[in-house]
């Protein structure tokens, strides 16, 4: 029997069916579920290396980071800032979580000795009924000089609008370019991925309240995941091959039984008798018992 024959199952609709999903499946495996998990974890590892990095070193002036030529990515970094808090720049932002409760960020605009303007994260302050805002200070007035973390734009959220409420303008993401529109006024981006960032006050500093904690310091769990997509995506054909093995061997075994098991050939006609022919009940039955011995089930 030549290989095309014995194969030829294989166009029939549910082994069509089998193959293209497996195809897909291992093709989602390698190009995006096994590479988004991979890049997650590349991610993650640099920001790790960022952050420590920057727990022992000096701060540096952030005038000496902002952009000009040949400025690299520098969230993270530890910075000082010398200059005064801009008068009713104080924006909101929406959905924060201090203490695994309802909070709110408190953004405000800081102008440099220089003359250009920075956006500054003054910390969060928690909103004890879940909902009303306490009471926010205004930044102190006059020359002030700061400590901070430079953190990377969020970007804004499509759907989601700024608004005003209670008495203040609120954002429900912290983007540099949308801040600069709802406040009207140009702010000046400091080098910190393609949206640029802002500074994110460490404790005890002027007009600061709680900081934001810095992330964990793990690798998460995005390399083993990365690995097992791998793995899924070898083991879908090889699960695949292995249907096709066995299909095949149970046909060989079903031809070897019914070559041993048939009578020799003989003429009706002259033996005066009629070859007696299997009912399409008998077959049916037949059928039944090969697939349950196959592929597993209960005998009828």
């Amino acid at each position: 029997m030549s290989v095309v024959r014995r194969l030829s199952f294989l166009f029939r609709p549910g082994w069509v069916i089998l193959a293209l999903v497996v195809v897909a499946f291992a093709y989602l495996c390698f190009s995006i579920l096994a590479p988004w998990q991979l890049g997650k974890n590349n991610r993650t590892s640099h920001r790790n290396d960022l952050i420590a990095a920057s727990v022992n070193a000096t701060p540096v002036d952030v005038t000496t980071l902002l952009p000009g030529p040949g400025t690299a990515d520098v969230e993270w970094r530890r910075v000082t800032a010398n200059g005064s808090y801009v008068p009713g720049s104080t924006v909101l932002e929406r959905l924060q979580r201090l203490a695994d409760k309802p909070a709110y960020g408190v953004l405000a605009t800081f102008r440099l000795t220089d003359g250009r303007t920075v956006l500054v994260d003054r910390g969060l302050v928690a909103a004890p009924d879940g909902a009303h805002l306490p009471q926010i200070a205004e930044p102190p007035t006059g020359p002030q000089h700061l400590q901070a973390r430079i953190r990377r734009s969020e970007g804004s959220i499509p759907g989601k609008e700024p608004m005003t409420q209670d008495g203040y303008r609120q954002v429900y993401s912290l983007d540099i370019g949308q801040l600069s529109t709802v406040l009207e006024s140009p702010i000046t981006a400091i080098p910190a991925g393609d949206k640029g960032g802002y500074l994110q006050l460490d404790d005890n500093q002027p007009g600061g309240f709680t900081p934001q904690p810095l992330p964990q310091l793990d690798q998460g769990p995005y390399l083993s995941y990365g690995l097992q997509w791998i793995a899924f995506g070898v083991m879908a054909p090889l699960g695949l091959a292995y249907f096709v093995r066995a299909e095949l061997r149970e046909r060989r075994r079903e031809r070897a039984e019914e070559a041993a098991g048939s009578p020799p050939t003989a003429d009706p006609a002259a033996a005066g008798e009629t070859a007696a022919q299997p009912s399409p009940a008998d077959s049916a039955q037949t059928n039944d018992r090969r697939l349950a011995d196959r592929y597993g089930g209960t005998r009828r």
